[in-house]
């Protein structure tokens, strides 16, 4: 049997974090077993749906590299073919019209509450063997309802929660077309996956209870029943639904932060499924180590810490020409235009290593390419009266000592000698006057990423 697993996405808002690990967990599915990935944008609410959340889904699953093979296919442009099935299963008597008007329903579901009943419909317009059906009533459009098996069970062996059962009875006349002919969600997506062969649905667990409607539809009609696999839910860190105050934004809104995809994707594999005690790893590994039967059962928290200690991880790792690129793209966003002295791959190079964003890499290039203004407190705090002396014989020899850090160092040490001064009073001040700021790599590093020029001129100002 050849897999093929499927994403689909409703286009009503942005790709998430919990989409897009489902979209991970099915790609690598797929990946792993040479199988193909299939995007589907159900897009048949119409209301709620755009094309900027459908581009929002197809530059989130570019962004993360999650490469489909066939797709994506839109839900709005086969309805002839989901009619052509409605009206076979209508024929067949597996279907039927019902003429319940919204609120009828409401007045029956309340009945049913008074009772201490399970609200539900009741079936009156269901054809059975002998059963006189009303008259349909003028002006009123009908539904059409999936007649649903009234004993049995609908059950499955969930390739992630174990053995699933339904009863039947717990299960009332699903809704599969509404009043203006176009057919619902939960029949959509049985058809869908039919025509394309789903042979494993990897999806959130918030869809268990659509499953076996699913299921009894599929059967209804013949078609063989894909696998099911529900991956449970993704948690804040304090326990409550994921949402956007931790972090459950928009997978390009990660990208526009300043997160590397790499970073991402092996932080998604972390949430819910397990190889060992293996922290990071490449999406290569992953997709060789992948397997349905490690996803936890329990649902997964959420911690941005820790996709910052990652991204920070895989910030040291990455090409310098590659990070350059990136935070150019971000200084460029700022209106800084980036000169060619000093190279930026050069900055990047030096600072890559004390920072967790790409953000946070631009704002420590930044200083390079734009003019400084240091906070007076700050000024007053490092340029003390005993220290200007030997910044101003600095300033001096800097206007003759070759300029690259070794030769830069060995000055610095050679005046500190001279003035009886410790490195941080010298230093901070440097740092100060150049940058904005008291921390930074090797002052004689930073230096030599200035031009000369830059450098007399931006001490001038103070001494």
């Amino acid at each position: 049997m050849t897999i093929r697993t499927r994403f689909a996405p409703s286009p009503t808002g942005y790709l998430h974090i919990g989409g897009a690990r489902t979209a991970l967990f099915s790609w690598a599915y797929a990946r792993k077993l040479g199988g193909s990935f299939i995007l589907r944008i159900e897009d048949t609410d119409l209301e709620r749906s755009s094309e900027a959340s459908v581009q929002a889904i197809l530059d989130g699953m570019a962004w993360l590299n999650l490469a489909y093979d066939e797709g994506p296919f839109y839900q709005m442009q086969r309805m002839e073919r989901y009619k052509a099935v409605l009206a076979q299963m209508l024929e067949a008597g597996s279907a039927y019209f019902c003429y319940t008007t919204p609120e009828e329903l409401e007045v029956m579901r309340e009945e049913m509450r008074v009772r201490g009943e399970k609200p539900r419909y009741d079936g009156r317009w269901r054809p059975e063997s002998g059963k006189l059906l009303p008259v349909p009533p003028e002006g009123v459009k009908p539904v059409v309802r999936f007649k649903n098996p009234l004993t049995g069970v609908a059950a499955w062996d969930d390739m992630v929660k174990g053995r699933i059962v339904f009863e039947n009875s717990e299960l009332d006349d699903l809704i599969i077309a509404r009043t203006d002919g176009t057919p619902t969600y939960n029949f959509c997506v049985v058809v869908d996956d039919w025509d394309m062969g789903i042979t494993q649905v990897i999806r959130g667990d918030d869809h268990v209870n659509n499953t076996p409607r699913q299921i009894n539809i599929l059967k209804a009609l013949g078609a063989p029943l894909p696998q099911y696999a529900h991956v449970p839910m993704i948690l804040g860190s304090d326990g409550e639904r994921l949402s956007k105050r931790h972090g459950a934004v928009s997978v390009m809104q990660y990208a526009e932060d300043g997160f590397l995809p790499e970073a991402l994707i092996n932080y998604l594999t972390r949430l819910g499924w397990s190889h060992g005690d293996e922290e990071v790893f490449s999406v290569e590994q992953f997709v060789a180590w992948f397997d349905l039967e490690r996803i936890s059962k329990s649902a997964a928290q959420f911690n941005p810490e820790k996709l910052r200690w990652l991204n920070q991880h895989y910030i040291k790792l990455a090409d310098n020409a590659r990070l350059a690129g990136l935070v150019a793209g971000h200084l460029t966003e700022r209106g800084v235009m980036v000169t060619n002295t000093p190279p930026l791959e050069a900055v990047v190079a030096l600072y890559k290593g004390r920072v967790a964003t790409l953000l946070e890499l631009a704002d420590e290039a930044e200083v390079f390419y734009v003019e400084v203004h240091p906070e007076q407190a700050l000024l007053d705090e490092q340029l003390q009266p005993e220290v200007l002396p030997a910044l101003r014989e600095l300033a001096v020899c800097f206007s003759e000592v070759e300029w690259e850090s070794a030769k830069l160092a060995l000055l610095i040490k050679e005046l500190l000698l001279k003035h009886a001064l410790k490195m941080p009073k010298l230093a901070m001040p440097l740092r100060v006057m150049l940058v904005g700021q008291t921390h930074t790599p090797s002052v004689d590093a930073v230096l030599s990423l200035f031009p000369r020029e830059t450098v007399l001129a931006r001490m001038a100002k103070y001494l």
